[in-house]
């Protein structure tokens, strides 16, 4: 994928095989009907939504599918059976392109973000 001054997510997905832009549109799916609310973006030259800030962000490459946000201790505490079985960073989950989606963790994870988001917005309501 040579270009990368996306302006769109349809543009960031087009420039995919379409068995990768297939696994892409199911993530951008999945996040739209947990959080139908959700903003669609391009940050950092990769498809993102914001729901009360970064809600995620996903990206292809040619061996696996990331999803990442800066993820909470709460969150790597609260998935860390799940994660065992990927490659993580605190900031990153690795999908391997050779095995399939697992489409009800990525809803999981999209739901305690969503969670997260609208506890911080609260908080900052507050003050």
């Amino acid at each position: 994928m040579a270009k990368t001054d996306f302006k769109t997510i349809d543009e960031y997905h087009l420039g995919f095989p379409p068995e990768i832009r297939e696994r892409l549109e199911t993530i951008r799916n999945i996040i739209k009907t947990k959080v139908p609310g959700a903003d669609e973006t391009i940050s950092y030259q990769i498809p993102a939504f914001k729901y009360h800030g970064y809600l995620i962000y996903y990206s292809a490459y040619k061996n696996h599918i990331s999803l990442s946000a800066p993820f909470s201790k709460a969150f790597l505490n609260a998935f860390s059976a799940e994660l065992k079985r990927y490659k993580t960073s605190r900031a990153a989950i690795q999908f391997p392109n050779d095995e399939k989606l697992p489409v009800s963790f990525i809803g999981k994870i999209i739901a305690f973000r969503k969670k997260e988001n609208e506890e911080i917005q609260k908080t900052r309501s507050k003050k």
